[in-house]
């Protein structure tokens, strides 16, 4: 079901004005939709890298060329939209994409059911020092394709909900129209193909803070909540709530359905072989 983005907004901001933190979760597949639903979440996201993961490979593999990442989006919303009752579910549209018409794409996207867009693939994932995001940058598929796919999306009143690294990025993103800002700290820690390099919580939250706070500079209606890198947990991202002002929620991909499924999984077969017979 499509919600204009005036519903979704109302709906997000009265989660945050009854005290609750926003929670956006990650789908890759339809059973991860259903039961995160159930569990209360306020937004659903569905991208390519949903689908890598759940098949056991690492989130990255997302921003690698195995396959049309914009039409992976599209195979999978035949998948789990239908399963989803009442959460507005985004897509993660990859911006840079030469061989998109975007605002075709984007309202095709509304047309499906989709409610809102966030930019993923996204080269934001690439050190803004390395050569190979220079060349990039330089030969017309860098971040500020990402930035027209977000304007383009709140032009055609989608909800949007894109990841920023820097404090620039937040700025440019905020001034582009967007809805729900999220920090990105970099591939998820924990679990058995988790990132083994990260940030401290510490640093993530102060981190987190100065995108907030540059966003805010822009557009002080813009929420802002935080995603990746060492929050993974629970506890993770409540020690980065409880540790910066104004930060409004947490987006988990892995955290939501990749880490508890390896240690459900897990436990159920070790369960089933310690019945005594």
């Amino acid at each position: 079901m499509h919600y204009s983005r005036e519903e979704s907004l109302a709906r997000l901001t009265e989660t945050v004005e009854q005290g609750q933190p926003i929670i956006g979760a990650g789908a890759g597949t339809g059973i991860s939709a259903k039961f995160a639903e159930r569990g209360g979440i306020d937004l659903l996201i569905i991208y390519n890298s949903g689908r890598y993961r759940m098949d056991g490979r690492g989130s990255l593999a997302g921003l690698l060329p195995y396959g049309d990442a914009n039409k992976i989006v599209l195979e999978m919303g035949h998948e789990v939209l239908p399963v989803v009752e009442d959460t507005p579910v985004l897509a993660g549209v990859n911006g840079t994409d030469p061989f998109r018409e975007m605002s075709v794409f984007i309202e095709d996207l509304k047309r499906r059911g989709f409610s809102g867009v966030q930019n993923f693939p996204t080269v934001g994932l690439i050190d803004e020092e390395s050569q190979f995001r220079q060349n990039l940058e330089e030969t017309g598929m860098g971040y500020a394709k990402e930035i027209e796919m977000i304007r383009e999306a709140a032009d055609q009143g989608m909800l949007t909900c894109p990841y920023v690294f820097t404090e620039e990025h937040a700025r440019d993103m905020a001034e582009a129209g967007a809805d729900l800002i999220v920090s990105h700290m970099g591939l998820t820690t924990s679990g058995d193909i988790g990132a083994e390099t990260a940030l401290t919580l510490e640093t993530a939250a102060e981190r987190v803070q100065s995108h907030h706070n540059a966003a805010k500079e822009i557009n002080e209606d813009v929420k802002v909540i935080c995603h990746g890198g060492p929050i993974a947990w629970p506890d993770d991202a409540e020690f980065v709530l409880n540790n910066t002002e104004g930060v409004v929620g947490f987006f988990g991909a892995s955290s939501i359905e990749r880490l508890p499924t390896e240690e459900a999984i897990e436990n159920q077969a070790r369960d089933f072989k310690h019945i005594d017979i």
